[in-house]
């Protein structure tokens, strides 16, 4: 080995001295020329050009009413904002969401005279727009169009302003998207942690962190609507921007003419609110639809007019508000626990922000990620910034801050802004001075103050079976409860009138027991391990009808495979204990909670398994006075409620239950007709389903098969 080894080194050094004899004496290296630098560090940073945007004219009437005007020849249009005092914050909390409603329902419900949709010809035709808007402090009503076309459509903006009708129409249309809203609220895991972080720093009972429910929107009325614009739209509560291509003088005497002469009227009276941090701690959210956790450590945060607000900026810069941060440069860079990670202390003008620290990661990784940013708020107390990382963040800020106010539209807006909240008007103006004050003392000073570990509430929400490490081990963890109800008694969605409780009575238990004989007797029942159907189903929908094919399979007491044909391709869903999926258009994904949830109430409601419990002592069975010559019997079957309408034979005619569609909770009825024998056991091969009334489908049974040979592959997640 050792001769190898030298006739190998001797080898490499003779044919080294060969190669070096050939190469041809490397020429001196020329001098650089003068000017030209060898490194980044060496070139000269220029400072930046003044910033001086073009500030509107801003006039006040004598009525209160506040206008900005703010020229821009560049193109041919004129565009205007009107903001209006009194925003979510303001609503009732038992009428939560009615904002929502004010702002759609402001537009589309038309004026006196003309229906939104007249208006939205008159306004197409034009090229034009007239919108409203709602958010936690203010509503608005803006419009859009051409300058040639201003008069016209100014004069529709006014008649919205002054005249608006809130169609009953448009109220109930808006009511329904919004329960649609709800209904799907917990199906995206990073808008559960973005609202119950809200809901923990600010807490759930305060008037910034509203949540509406199916029946806060219930309780919404034309009246309610008609009434807020009242009390909030007088002309003292108002600020309007105009921008665009306009003689600012003409366009003054204008606005003096339409609203000079509008008497004031009470002021609006912000709501009063107590801000504390939240209560330290580790909460949890379960949520076994997803292979990831999203993680928020949530405080409370600062006003923009504290002393410490452009410091803060600074740090946040630093510590997490960019790619270049700690956080990401840390946690997701050098460590791999991160998908995204970011936040820092928040600032809002008129009520505090929300110190937010955010982050997603694979569920296995969740206390491990957590731990992570212990670490990094543990280093930002110990090291704050220094002078590099202070002057880096600096330029970060300034270098971006541009772009942010690079038009005369946006610096109207943030004009109006300061305006609203009563800040100086020049404060844009100061924001790179005050920035550009900020040194490493003064990020010191406000990690200092503001950022410690223990302040911090953590939230998680997650899949708890596949934490590598159990949540506990950060401390005690207090679930919270995110069950979209139906009203404020029921602690389950689908489950019916909480209120009435049923026990069972000898009717209802004799009245099942007619049920079962009539269906076939126990034992055949008790016989009945699986049922597949198909069917096709008359949907009635807001468009016009639709059939579709549909096949069900149910292998009792927990899978459910589901499928149909509709014409944007196949859908699927499952329910099984090993897995609950969706399928659509070649795409798989978990089963929203709530959709799981309400699968498997529908197979506890489902007519076979409801008789095959007729003896269990868990079911409620109680008769009730007879109604329209059927009997009622109503039927708690562990939490699904379902009342059947029974006649003298035993046969089930109609079903009556709650249950929640896509537009929300309803009232919904299925009536049974056409009963045939399938292996000596009476099923309906007729279905008509009704919510709150309506028609919504017909179902015609083509085949039912008791006991098939079931494929497993089915309920297998692709």
């Amino acid at each position: 080995m050792r001769l190898r080894s030298l006739a190998t080194a001797l080898s490499i050094a003779a044919l080294s001295a060969l190669v070096a004899a050939q190469t041809p004496a490397a020429k001196p290296q020329a001098a650089r020329p003068a000017g030209v630098v060898s490194s980044h560090t060496q070139i000269a940073k220029k400072p930046l050009p003044p910033f001086k945007p073009q500030q509107p004219i801003r006039i006040q009437l004598e009525n209160g009413m506040v206008i900005f005007l703010q020229q821009d020849t560049e193109l041919p249009f004129i565009d205007g904002t009107m903001r209006i005092r009194g925003g979510g914050r303001e609503a009732p909390p038992s009428k939560a969401g009615m904002m929502g409603i004010y702002a759609q329902t402001w537009r589309t419900g038309g004026t006196k005279t003309k229906t939104g949709d007249e208006l939205d010809e008159f306004l197409e035709a034009r090229a034009a727009a007239v919108e409203s808007g709602a958010g936690v402090d203010s509503t608005s009503l803006s419009f859009s169009s051409l300058k040639r076309d201003f008069d016209d459509v100014f004069a529709v903006y006014l008649s919205l302003l002054r005249e608006p009708e809130f169609r009953q129409d448009k109220i109930d249309l808006a009511k329904r998207q919004t329960k649609t809203v709800i209904s799907r609220r917990n199906d995206d895991i990073g808008g559960i942690a973005q609202r119950e972080a809200v809901k923990l720093a600010y807490g759930a009972d305060s008037p910034y962190a509203q949540q509406a429910e199916y029946w806060t929107v219930d309780a919404i009325t034309r009246e309610d609507l008609l009434a807020w614009h009242r009390k909030y739209v007088h002309p003292n509560n108002i600020i309007l921007g105009v921008v665009g291509d306009f003689d600012p003088k003409v366009m003054e005497a204008k606005l003096r003419r339409e609203f000079g002469s509008w008497p004031k009227g009470p002021a609006a009276e912000k709501v009063k609110a107590e801000f504390k941090d939240p209560k330290p701690g580790v909460y949890f959210i379960e949520k076994e639809d997803v292979n990831q956790s999203s993680i928020n450590l949530v405080a409370l945060g600062l006003k923009r007019d504290h002393p410490d607000y452009y410091a803060a900026q600074v740090m946040n810069e630093i510590f997490g508000q960019s790619s270049a941060s700690r956080l990401f440069v840390n946690i997701r860079t050098r460590k791999g626990l991160a998908y995204s990670v970011g936040g820092g202390l928040g600032a809002n003008f008129d009520y505090p922000g929300v110190f937010r620290i955010g982050m997603g990661t694979k569920s296995e990784q969740t206390v491990d990620a957590i731990n992570a940013l212990y670490e990094e708020i543990d280093n930002l107390v110990k090291s704050p910034g220094t002078a590099t990382e202070v002057a880096k963040a600096k330029d970060n800020i300034l270098n971006s801050f541009i772009f942010n106010f690079d038009s005369k539209d946006k610096v109207l807006r943030e004009k109006m802004g300061y305006e609203f909240h009563g800040y100086p008007l020049d404060t844009l103006d100061k924001f790179r001075a005050e920035i550009e004050k900020v040194t490493a003392a003064d990020v010191a000073r406000v990690v200092k103050n503001h950022v410690t570990k223990e302040k911090f509430a953590i939230l998680v929400v997650g899949k708890s079976a596949d934490f590598g490490k159990p949540l506990t081990t950060l401390g005690r963890v207090q679930p919270i409860d995110i069950t979209i109800r139906q009203t404020p008694q029921q602690a389950d969605a689908g489950r019916g009138d909480a209120s009435a409780s049923i026990d069972s009575n000898p009717e209802g238990k004799a009245l099942i027991a007619k049920v079962v004989q009539f269906a076939g007797g126990k034992e055949k029942l008790a016989g009945i391990k699986a049922l597949q159907r198909s069917q096709a189903v008359l949907l009635k929908t807001p468009q016009g009808d639709l059939t579709i094919d549909s096949a069900s399979t149910i292998v009792y007491p927990d899978r459910v495979h589901f499928s149909a044909v509709t014409p944007m391709g196949e859908l699927v869903r499952v329910v099984s204990p090993a897995a609950s999926f969706m399928s659509a258009g070649g795409q798989t994904q978990n089963l929203p909670e709530a959709q799981k949830a309400e699968m498997l109430r529908d197979l506890k409601r489902d007519m076979l398994f409801i008789l095959q419990h007729a003896d269990d002592p868990g079911y409620k069975f109680a008769a009730r006075p007879t109604e329209g010559g059927l009997v009622p019997l109503d039927v708690d079957g562990g939490g699904a409620v379902i009342r059947f309408f029974i006649d003298n034979s035993g046969r089930i005619l109609k079903s009556r239950f709650k249950t929640v569609a896509q537009a929300g909770p309803v009232d919904r009825e299925v009536e049974f007709a056409d009963f045939r024998s399938v292996d000596g056991v009476m099923l309906p091969f007729k279905q008509t389903a009704k919510d709150n009334g309506e028609v919504v489908a017909e179902i015609s049974v083509k085949e039912i098969k008791l006991n098939p040979a079931i494929d497993e592959k089915m309920f297998a997640k692709p």
